[in-house]
């Protein structure tokens, strides 16, 4: 419910199958707590952490991308 909470406007069958697929390629792991109701919790994995440098630098791109676009 917190991962709904923040990306709002997502509907709940499309955070369940992203994350499902996240879960098939090993990028987080998924643990259920005996706790009542329920409780999921989702974490990077060590191939999902190695990600970070790629997405800071997709990032960094996008960002000097903008101010190009707009300098013009």
């Amino acid at each position: 419910m917190d991962l709904k909470r923040q990306l709002a406007g997502i509907a709940p069958k499309v955070l369940s199958k992203e994350l499902k697929d996240l879960e098939m390629n090993h990028l987080i792991s998924r643990t259920v707590l005996d706790t009542m109701p329920i409780t999921v919790e989702y974490e990077l994995t060590v191939q999902g952490k190695s990600l970070n440098t790629v997405i800071e630098a997709m990032a960094k791109w996008g960002i000097n991308y903008r101010r190009q676009l707009f300098e013009k």
